[in-house]
């Protein structure tokens, strides 16, 4: 059974840079998955989610067919006030550390999930910082766009000291160097003494 054919008008289907795209609402992720995994996409190559102002989180999975090589980009979107999804760690294991860093760095809480803990940032880590609302502590201190180099913008501290390349006479900074004479040309090596027959 094809997945029109399963999900009717549920399902979205597209292609998008070559690869077939299915969108689903919410309430049919995990059915979605299921269905892949048991017709041949049984391969969990990835999952993430993706900031889509001002309401809502795209959740996007990537599933792999190995036996006829057919890659699927399967997509839905849960809201940013409420943002829940069905965990799918129940369908494809692999998914376990896929949700558990989209949960720390975009907010979207994967209900049922074994162990819905922090995996990447420090303890204490307050906010989700792939949210593009997310305030970078670095753009707070420094204005964007920031100097490129310490130095470059006239305060702080002086730009690192420019070094030449190895083998690089120090004379020749800034400057391009001379026209070198040619080299004389080697002299040609001695003829081999022969030793008399003795």
């Amino acid at each position: 059974m094809t997945l029109s054919a399963h999900f009717g008008d549920r399902a979205q289907l597209s292609e998008s840079w070559g690869e077939r795209t299915v969108d689903v609402a919410p309430a049919d992720w995990i059915e979605l998955l299921t269905f892949c995994r048991d017709t041949g996409h049984e391969f969990f190559d990835w999952l993430t989610g993706v900031d889509e102002p001002p309401d809502a989180f795209g959740i996007v999975a990537h599933v792999y067919n190995p036996s006829t090589r057919d890659r699927l980009l399967l997509r839905t979107t849960v809201s940013r006030a409420d943002p829940r999804l069905p965990s799918a760690v129940g369908v494809y294991r692999g998914a376990n550390w896929h949700e558990r860093e989209t949960f720390e760095m975009f907010g979207v809480v994967f209900e049922e999930h074994p162990y819905l803990v922090p995996l990447l940032l420090p303890d204490g880590f307050e906010g989700h910082p792939l949210r593009k609302d997310f305030v970078l502590a670095a753009r707070v201190a420094k204005p964007w766009p920031g100097a490129k180099e310490p130095g470059e913008s006239g305060h702080g501290a002086p730009s690192r000291r420019k070094t030449l390349p190895p083998g690089v006479p120090a004379d020749w900074a800034g400057t391009a160097p001379a026209a070198q004479p040619p080299r004389p040309s080697s002299p040609a090596p001695p003829a081999p003494v022969e030793e008399p027959d003795g």
